[in-house]
């Protein structure tokens, strides 16, 4: 298997640990880290000393959000961005928009999808790298904005208060493990039934009760979805009003209203196999099949900056996608990439280039929130204001402060209105998109 393999040195090894018991630094961490964890003792304060809540710009958005033990921090960025529009609308102080509904109508198009993935890899063996991909998770809780406009089309959106949140919406690991568990049995079967020479009517017929039977399960976890119902609400001047007889898009077009597919995804990935300026699509990633699947537009970060910035001027949060793993301080509600000094404590380098950490799968865009504000300084942003859905604990409530260099370094993905576009940007968009393998970074979902 290796050519050259060097096995590690015994004699090496006493040299090692040697020279650690004469470093005075090391023993020192190792004090330190046996009752406490490596972040906290390496933690470095100055990171966020020019990370106040002041800003420049700054949209006035309502109270966060709170998605639980689940994975639906898309879901909840995205109804949190509709949901500004419609309190407007609306002249409510407080409002949200059912992160219930729009996940049924997520689990029951993604087990569509992966079941119908399933039917055309039937004749593919398990460990073909598309199949593998496609049922290692079949079903998950995260997604991409893409999936988001495509089931609001479908489908409308509802109040909150018409489909309330259940158990097992707000902690969804238990009825994840039997939908997978269900799907990857249909992917077993159909390959068998391929071999034995049955035909497609007879899988889809299978398929088809597979998928009642979710369906069903969908019904009892998270309740029946919503068909038509009266809205009841009292506005910023104490009075009452009731919108009877109402649809769920019905609901979206009186009090929404917008065109979803003027909200254009942009990523970020500065890697030699997706230049800029190009449109790039995601095979066998998505929901809705029918749908317009998934698209990104490729621009630098300083024009990406450039788009939200302008949004923000005009008052409307920006939907993003980002890593949130690593330089984030929860205590504190700050994120910057200097917050923990590794080089210092382990003497290890572990700065990669953007291009590296997405080639490498170091890092990829994990969590979705909103882009609320920005403090510019000789008009460049040293600082933004980030709404997550973790609920409104911590020092702001829920909302984060990001330094810019954190901005440069984990945000992969941007949803910008097309009107703020500039002609090449517009251009770029009738490109026909370069397909991606489903395993590609950009095809990460957002689920934390």
């Amino acid at each position: 298997m290796f050519t050259n393999a060097k096995p590690i040195d015994l004699e090496l090894l006493d040299k090692y640990n040697k020279e650690i018991e004469n470093d005075k630094e090391a023993k020192l961490l190792q004090h330190a880290l046996s009752r406490s964890s490596i972040k906290n003792a390496i933690y470095n304060q100055k990171a966020i000393h020019d990370l106040s809540a002041d800003f420049s710009i700054q949209v006035k958005t309502l109270s966060a959000t709170n998605q639980q033990s689940s994975g639906r921090c898309w879901i909840f960025a995205a109804t949190n961005l509709l949901r500004e529009i419609a309190a407007k609308n609306l002249n409510v102080e407080k409002f949200e928009l059912s992160q219930n509904y729009i996940s049924f109508y997520d689990k029951l198009e993604k087990i569509n999808y992966a079941l119908e993935a399933c039917i055309d890899f039937a004749p593919k063996e398990h460990d073909d790298r598309v199949v593998a991909q496609i049922v290692s998770y079949p079903v998950s809780d995260g997604g991409q904005w893409d999936m988001f406009k495509d089931l609001v089309k479908k489908y409308g959106v509802v109040p909150q208060s018409v489909m309330t949140e259940t158990y097992i919406s707000n902690h969804t690991r238990e009825h994840n493990y039997i939908v997978n568990n269900a799907i990857r049995k249909f992917a077993a079967t159909a390959h068998k039934m391929y071999l034995e020479g049955k035909s497609e009517k007879e899988i889809r017929a299978l398929k088809d009760k597979i998928l009642k039977e979710l369906y069903r399960s969908l019904v009892i976890v998270f309740g029946s979805p919503v068909k038509e119902f009266d809205f009841e609400y009292t506005d910023k001047d104490n009075k009452y009003h009731i919108e009877r007889n109402m649809t769920p898009k019905s609901f979206f077009d009186k009090f929404i209203g917008v065109d979803m597919d003027d909200y254009i995804s942009i990523i970020n990935s500065p890697t030699k196999d997706k230049p800029y300026y190009n449109m790039f699509t995601l095979d066998y990633i998505g929901n809705v099949i029918g749908g317009s699947d998934i698209h990104h537009l490729n621009l630098p970060m300083p024009r990406i900056k450039e788009l939200v910035i302008e949004s923000l001027k005009n008052n409307e949060p920006v939907w993003f996608g980002s890593d949130c793993g690593e330089f984030s301080d929860s205590d504190t509600s700050r994120w910057a990439p200097e917050l923990f000094d590794y080089e210092l404590a382990f003497n290890l380098d572990l700065k990669m280039s953007k291009e590296d950490m997405l080639d490498y799968y170091s890092s990829a865009m994990n969590h979705a929130m909103l882009i609320t504000a920005v403090n510019l300084k000789d008009d460049l942003p040293t600082k933004w204001k980030i709404e997550n859905s973790w609920g409104e604990s911590k020092p702001l409530n829920g909302y984060h402060v990001a330094s810019d260099s954190w901005f440069d370094e984990y945000v992969f993905q941007v949803v910008i209105n097309k009107k703020y576009l500039g002609e090449k940007e517009l251009e770029a968009l009738k490109k026909e998109a370069i397909h991606l393998n489903p395993w590609d970074p950009m095809g990460t979902l957002a689920e934390k």
